[in-house]
């Protein structure tokens, strides 16, 4: 089987991380690197010209992990949804053999703003990176009125070839 980096993108709260930990969770020989791990810093703004730091790291740890023969790489990342950036992190991957699969989650604004205010965390809510167009050739995934599992079941079909 030849790998496969699943790239998960889309807005802040929309359901990157938790969706992406369960399908993790759901496949053998996996990895999985949340962008959010890599680049955690106060106050975070994606206009900070040092966060471009970060998407090395990125591509250094998807890296790793392809050369470490997991069959499923897992990458969840609100930055990933920008296509320039995108670009460079899969660019600087220095292995070559994989095939990527990437995949939009997208939500209404009415399903992010109930989804924000139930975090309760600090940031500000922001419809930016909702109201991009998704990464050209990106499977989109509407996840309103759909379960987390709902969601998972239907990314690992997509990525297992079972649709």
């Amino acid at each position: 089987m030849r790998q496969k980096l699943i790239i998960i993108s889309g807005s802040p709260y929309v359901g990157k991380t938790t969706v992406t930990e369960e399908v993790f969770q759901m496949v053998d020989n996996s990895a999985y690197l949340d962008g959010d791990w890599v680049w955690c810093v106060n106050p975070f703004s994606v206009n900070d010209p040092r966060l471009r730091n970060g998407d090395k790291n990125m591509s250094f740890t998807l890296s790793t992990y392809l050369k470490s023969e997991f069959e499923y790489v897992f990458f969840s990342s609100v930055v990933a949804t920008d296509i320039n950036i995108r670009d460079n992190i899969i660019s600087d991957i220095d292995y070559i053999d994989f095939e990527v699969i990437g995949i939009t989650l997208t939500c209404s604004r009415e399903t992010l703003r109930n989804r924000y205010n139930k975090r309760g965390d600090k940031n500000k809510l922001s419809f930016y990176f909702l109201d991009l167009d998704p990464y050209p050739g990106d499977i989109v995934i509407d996840t309103d009125n759909k379960t987390i599992d709902e969601v998972s079941k239907e990314i690992y079909s997509i990525i297992t070839d079972e649709n």
